[in-house]
């Protein structure tokens, strides 16, 4: 009883596999007379065939697949999309229809339409039915880079790549991708061979300078950012980014050549020309150019008030061209900084003899221990010069007071070009502390002679 049942089954198998193999022949045949009619009749003729054939039968799965071949060779993504969304809606009652094939070329032509999100659900169907085809991956990760989702569009490049190693176009999509991520190291190998192979592609160019950049190769980003200065689409940024690495590598005069180029260049977005014009000013009061960079940022006042710390300052570089002292404490070297802050103490006690005995120089400030003699007073001091303009807090302060005690000075003098804030002046009552802020600084250093 068995056997004949095995039997009925075996026969019953074979039967279906033998029908499943004329289709797929009669695919194949379909296709390559498809292709002989075309040669023959020209295409304009057989497009009008199918479409009266259509006319008749909405639902001529031949003529569908068709005419979607012809509108998908040709780039006609409005039509193929539309004929192989009816597909896809007539798979469910039409087994033939290859749900893999559709729902890959509808997805490729949504891309092309812009209509991201159909392209990606129509691709992920496909690859459902059929992960190993090279452009369902390919379009899958250009459908998720143009969402920004980066790490997708990765995943499927580096698939397609596996596919289809010799695709040119795939190391610039992973070299771009891996940028994207903040994956610099990763994609300089992509991005050069990319370049190889596009080798007037100045995005790219640009892109692997930044990358070099960020991975520390200085001397190769400057080169790259350097050559691509003129360059009308990549020039201003290039030239942003070729002034910050020689800021960065303390270089100010060929950091402002790079942001003066840039400052010629037409067509540059505000945003970045206010942040050429903002970090060139910078540069030029670097190099004690004040009136330079005093212009500069007036021009930038100009066009957007309120931009960054400019307001502030211009107050505060205004006061530095009248001042020739308060150019010295703010921007001068540490010699002459010090030697300003010792002309300050003689003139901060008159009708006294001051000895220095010690001078010690940090980062943030100048230190100076003297001693004081007065006719009929005696006493040991400690001062502290801050050359920032900034708020100084009252830890500052609370330091300075113990380090006064440890080395037993009578008293004590903050001085600072900005502020104190009100909890470090409190900190000061009752303690021999004194706090000096900008206004009187400029008053004392107005009286002082450094010749």
């Amino acid at each position: 009883m068995i056997i004949p049942i095995l039997i009925a089954v075996i026969v019953g198998a074979a039967l279906i596999l033998f029908l499943m193999f004329l289709r797929s022949n009669n695919s194949s045949e379909k296709s390559s007379n498809t292709v002989k009619t075309i040669q023959k009749k020209g295409k304009s003729a057989i497009v009008k065939e199918l479409e009266k054939k259509l006319s008749h039968d909405s639902h001529n799965i031949p003529a569908l697949e068709a005419l979607g071949a012809i509108y998908f060779d040709e780039g006609n993504w409005e039509k193929t999309f539309t004929i192989y969304k009816n597909l896809y809606d007539l798979s469910v009652a039409h087994t033939e229809i290859s749900v893999a094939k559709t729902t890959q070329r509808m997805g490729i032509a949504a891309f092309n339409l812009g209509k991201i999100d159909d392209c990606l659900n129509s691709l992920m169907i496909s690859m459902q039915k059929d992960s190993g085809e090279f452009d369902t991956n390919y379009y899958c990760g250009k459908a998720f880079y143009a969402k920004g989702t980066y790490d997708k569009a990765l995943i499927c490049f580096k698939k397609a790549k596996l596919i289809h190693p010799e695709a040119t176009d795939l190391n610039e999509q992973v070299g771009l991708c891996l940028y994207k991520l903040q994956k610099y190291k990763e994609s300089l190998t992509y991005l050069k061979s990319a370049i190889d192979e596009k080798p007037g592609n100045k995005e790219l160019l640009f892109y692997l300078a930044v990358a070099m950049s960020e991975c520390s190769l200085y001397d190769k980003a400057l080169k790259l950012f350097i050559h691509l200065r003129p360059d009308p689409e990549f020039g201003v940024q290039a030239c942003l980014e070729a002034g910050k690495l020689h800021e960065r590598l303390k270089n100010y005069s060929e950091a402002i050549q790079d942001y003066e180029i840039g400052m010629k260049l037409q067509n540059v977005p505000e945003q970045i020309s206010l942040q050429i014009k903002y970090k060139c000013a910078n540069c030029l009061i670097a190099t004690n150019d004040i009136n330079g960079g005093l212009n500069l940022l007036k021009r930038i006042q100009a066009v957007h008030a309120g931009y960054k710390d400019v307001d502030s300052l211009v107050a505060r570089y205004q006061d530095l061209t009248k001042n020739k002292n308060l150019q010295i404490y703010m921007l001068a070297g540490t010699s002459d900084f010090v030697v300003l802050c010792r002309k300050f103490i003689s003139s901060y006690y008159k009708d006294t003899f001051v000895k220095i005995e010690d001078v010690s120089v940090a980062s943030e400030n100048v230190e100076i221990i003297c001693s004081v003699e007065g006719k009929r007073w005696e006493s040991k001091e400690m001062f502290r010069f801050y050359r920032n303009s900034t708020v100084i807090g009252d830890i500052y302060v609370r330091d300075f007071h113990s380090k006064m005690r440890d080395l037993k000075c009578d008293s004590g003098l903050c001085v600072t070009m900005g502020s104190f804030s009100e909890s470090a002046h409190k900190y000061t009552e009752g303690r021999p502390i004194d706090l000096l802020e900008k206004d009187e600084l400029c008053s004392i250093l107005n009286k002082i002679n450094i010749v």
